[in-house]
């Protein structure tokens, strides 16, 4: 299979609604991981996170991707809103902490505002119920980089303070997850 299909193929899987993933109601898998805010690693527990309110568990494909950038620009440029409304971030990837670590600094992108952790395992994404595409190599980041690591479907679940999720977004564009993901915790902060 050629590089031009092979990619077009993970992007069209990538693109499609999370029928699997956990919906909203269901208990939000624990998690503790390797995370990064403005290129420092440090260890990110959602228990903690939600003893603050509401978190967003956003999963995304992998740093440096087109789409994905769109995306941590979106949350990072809003990160006040969600503030606001009283929820946090979390950008959850099976890149590994050192191209964290330059995505969660670099000013385009996270910006130093929002966190993402690593999830080189797949373990969280899985507990999750998301689907993850293996990668095979050859597939390049817009920096020019080799990606070694498979692919997590893109959706976000938004949690609220008593560990469950109160919504589950997927199958839309990137700006229109973050969109929707704002939308939901407003919802939740006005308590609707």
């Amino acid at each position: 299979m050629s590089h031009r299909i092979w990619v077009s193929a993970i992007a069209t899987a990538l693109a499609f609604p999370a029928y699997a993933a956990l919906q909203a109601g269901a208990t939000a898998p624990d998690f503790t991981a390797q995370a990064s805010l403005a290129g420092k690693p440090f260890s990110y527990s959602l228990k903690d996170a939600l003893k603050k309110g509401p978190v967003v568990v956003y999963f995304y494909p992998s740093a440096f991707t087109s789409g994905c950038n769109a995306q941590a620009h979106a949350f990072a440029v809003n990160q006040d809103k969600f503030t606001a409304a009283g929820a946090t971030i979390i950008g959850v990837s099976l890149d590994s902490i050192g191209r964290l670590n330059d995505f969660s600094a670099d000013p385009q992108y996270c910006g130093g505002k929002i966190p993402v952790a690593s999830d080189a395992t797949g373990a969280i994404a899985k507990s999750y119920d998301l689907k993850i595409t293996e990668g095979k190599g050859g597939f390049k980041d817009t920096r020019g980089v080799e990606i070694d690591h498979g692919f997590t479907e893109r959706t976000t679940f938004i949690v609220g303070r008593d560990g469950k999720i109160a919504a589950t977004v997927g199958g839309v564009a990137p700006t229109a997850n973050v969109d929707a993901a704002l939308e939901a915790v407003q919802k939740i902060a006005a308590g609707r």
